[in-house]
């Protein structure tokens, strides 16, 4: 049997694939199957029925826990934006450039230890890069900025938060993965999380500026 993916004979894309992430949220559903695997435990006897009980139980706490430790992983998110706020803000103040870091950028932060959302939480970072390209760019225009100590303190702390906030990234992704992949595991996390209503989750989203940076010419 020949190979199902040949490296030397398959088409190539010479111009490469920009890949994004979908940002949709597909709910889990069980069919008819699955109710006639859980009336059958019971038919088998009071025992199996008993020991499925309880591990969906098992599994409706494993899911919480896990939804606990998506918020943690969101709140590192949110105080990495949070100070890299602050960062900006004052740089700005620094280089005397009308950038205008609007107060809703603030309540933004502020509604995600509400709970806001994961797009909201995007679309601040992706202000934030915007900010930073401001910054960047009037250092292009005002050579003699890069002279003065304290904004190249500010732009140092600004690009360690900008790591800080990737690795944070890394850690909910993975945590995200993680649950998007366990409520399909079927049947008894597949069953509960259709019972329960649970969805995928959207991972952190890399914003449109990033993507542009990191096509242009560095060197």
């Amino acid at each position: 049997m020949a190979n199902e993916l040949d490296e030397l004979s398959t088409e190539v894309r010479t111009e490469g694939l920009d890949t994004r992430v979908i940002p949709k949220k597909i709910p889990v559903k069980v069919g008819k199957g699955s109710t006639a695997f859980e009336v059958m435990l019971w038919c088998l006897g009071i025992i199996p029925g008993v020991v499925f009980l309880f591990k969906k139980i098992e599994a409706k706490e494993y899911f919480q826990q896990l939804e606990q430790k998506i918020q943690h992983n969101a709140s590192q998110i949110d105080n990495y934006l949070e100070q890299r706020v602050m960062v900006l803000q004052n740089c700005a103040r620094l280089v005397e450039k009308a950038i205008d870091l609007d107060k809703t950028t603030f309540a933004e932060i502020a509604q995600y230890r509400s709970g806001a959302g994961d797009e909201a939480r995007n679309e601040a970072a992706s202000k934030l890069d915007m900010v930073s390209r401001d910054l960047n760019m009037a250092f292009e225009n005002y050579p003699e900025l890069k002279a003065h100590e304290e904004i190249q303190e500010a732009m140092k702390q600004n690009m360690y938060l900008q790591r800080e906030i990737t690795a944070a990234r890394e850690l909910y992704n993975d945590t995200v993965n993680t649950w998007n992949r366990e409520i399909f595991n079927w049947p008894t996390k597949m069953i509960v999380a259709a019972k329960n209503g649970y969805t995928t989750r959207i991972p952190f989203i890399a914003s449109e500026e990033i993507k542009e940076q990191a096509k242009s010419v560095f060197f």
